[in-house]
């Protein structure tokens, strides 16, 4: 996957994770749900953006694992939605989980790629 392509996922996760949102129950105790996971899914996008403008190695890693941090804490508040059982669409529910859960690895394999090829310096 290109990083141009990877550009355009995270900011598909993004948007998706929005819409999502705009159809959830409200209340106050899952708008606070909704609005760390629209922060953190769209820190996901945003990030990345600036990991395709990492002036060195070391900014490149720190800039990732930013992104890999905000894609596991995305993961974790879709997964929070579907264990308290908040009115959803929950076939959507399952594809972002499904998403978020792909950009973790994703990012993940990409951080211990750049440490494996560092240490070989």
């Amino acid at each position: 996957m290109t990083k141009e392509e990877l550009k355009a996922r995270t900011k598909k996760f993004a948007v998706d994770t929005f819409n999502f949102l705009m159809e959830i129950e409200k209340n106050k105790a899952v708008d606070v749900i909704s609005y760390q996971l629209f922060k953190s899914s769209s820190s996901v996008a945003a990030n990345y953006r600036a990991v395709c403008r990492g002036k060195s190695d070391a900014d490149f890693l720190n800039k990732l694992k930013v992104v890999d941090e905000e894609a596991d804490e995305s993961l974790f508040w879709l997964e929070f939605i579907k264990e308290l059982e908040i009115k959803c669409n929950s076939i959507e529910l399952e594809r972002l989980i499904k998403e978020a859960d792909e950009l973790v690895s994703i990012f993940s394999a990409g951080i211990k790629t750049i440490k494996s090829r560092n240490n070989k310096k």
